[in-house]
């Protein structure tokens, strides 16, 4: 690992131990509401820019950290939920800020990037659709939102459900189908002609405006905010989801990684029955076997990451450390619950938080099981291809 990664690292996980963790006991935190609300989120990040550590993943010159270093990068800013909001490495801006960088002109990186990578503004990712519609799911082949020409603008219409952080959001990516395919816009909101219908009321609760199902009504958008061209949405799509799933696994590990610190520490203090309950081997092999599942799935990440730092788009590897991540962060979540008992469902800690948010982890990104049948596609793919030969 490089030098200035370990650094950077040491310098998140300081600011986030020292200065964010105290947060998780302010009063304006919602612990189950549409996520924490803009102000507390700006007055941590005002604290994150004068540490050196606000947006730590980009670099001054622009550039961004590989995938390994922003790893360990983000892993530690996950130590609390509140870590990646205050030092701006949260989904969806995360996701987000990748996408741009890759794909957006420098017209467009100045206007819509740049306000985001300073922190002054929140995004959000207009791809899921409702399913009562039959729109766009986990098969974005199913995109029912529309657009289409009409001189210098495009004109969209359609409905959107599950968007992350649209309500408060100031910069918006909304995806939609032409004759030419899917395309991509960039749009500043809000918008009158994008209106959230309702915020639903979801397990997690640490991304900001919480997740909303919006109607998009004849937004007129300049063909110059188009990202890049038309047509190309499902490659550009694909450009933003392996290391936006792989960097979701980063966060909610190190989330992990605090959950288990809390869960020792209360085994090793409390006692049961005459003894610690770490002595008790029930209580103790279940946070050993959290010990591994948390070196497993940081090795997992560390693998994935660096296929796409190669250069190739990591598709099946992203879909395999999801799964795999995904599934051993809710072993060591349940099992921090389950040491701590009455405390573990409690909010006197962030083990009932982590809980939950694992949880819905496991859903969005692709569930674990959409995960699985695309890797079982390529299985037969590879062996019709063998059989060929």
């Amino acid at each position: 690992m490089t030098q200035r990664a370990l650094e950077i690292a040491e310098r998140v996980e300081r600011f986030v131990r020292e200065v964010v963790i105290p947060y998780e006991k302010d009063p304006r935190v919602e612990v189950h509401g549409h996520g924490p609300p803009d102000e507390l989120v700006q007055e941590m990040r005002d604290k994150a820019r004068a540490a050196g550590v606000l947006t730590p993943h980009i670099l001054p010159d622009g550039t961004h950290l590989t995938q390994r270093e922003t790893a360990i990068v983000l892993i530690r800013s996950g130590l609390s939920p509140l870590g990646p909001l205050a030092c701006n490495t949260m989904a969806p801006d995360e996701g987000n800020m990748y996408l741009l960088g890759h794909v957006a002109s420098a017209e467009q990186k100045a206007r819509f990037l740049q306000p985001l990578i300073d922190g002054h503004a929140r995004s959000a990712f207009f791809m899921t659709e409702p399913a009562e519609d039959g729109g766009a799911g986990s098969d974005p082949s199913m995109l029912k939102t529309e657009c289409h020409r009409d001189g210098n603008h495009w004109v969209i219409n359609g409905r959107k459900a599950f968007i992350t952080g649209a309500e408060g959001a100031k910069v918006g990516i909304v995806m939609a189908r032409s004759d030419e395919g899917a395309c991509m816009f960039l749009v500043d909101l809000p918008n009158p002609a994008i209106r959230v219908e309702r915020l639903l009321d979801t397990i997690d609760s640490s991304m900001p405006g919480g997740h909303a199902v919006v109607s998009i009504e004849n937004l007129r958008v300049p063909a110059s905010d188009m990202l890049g061209e038309a047509g190309e949405g499902f490659k550009y799509a694909q450009i933003r989801l392996s290391p936006a799933r792989l960097s979701h696994c980063m966060r909610w590990l190190g989330s992990c990684i605090r959950a288990q610190e809390i869960a020792s520490d209360y085994a090793c203090r409390r006692m049961a029955f005459s003894k610690p309950l770490i002595d008790h081997e029930g209580v103790g092999f279940m946070l050993a076997e959290n010990m591994i599942d948390i070196k497993q799935a940081e090795l997992m990440i560390d693998w994935a990451a660096g296929v796409l730092d190669t250069g190739s788009l990591g598709t099946v590897e992203s879909s395999m450390a999801k799964v795999a991540v995904s599934e051993a962060l809710m072993r060591i979540a349940d099992k921090c619950v389950q040491v701590m008992g009455g405390t573990g469902v409690s909010g006197d800690t962030i083990v009932e938080q982590v809980f939950r948010e694992v949880r819905a982890f496991r859903i969005y990104d692709g569930p674990t099981e959409v995960h699985k049948w695309s890797l079982a596609k390529k299985i037969k793919r590879a062996h019709r291809d063998q059989a060929g030969q």
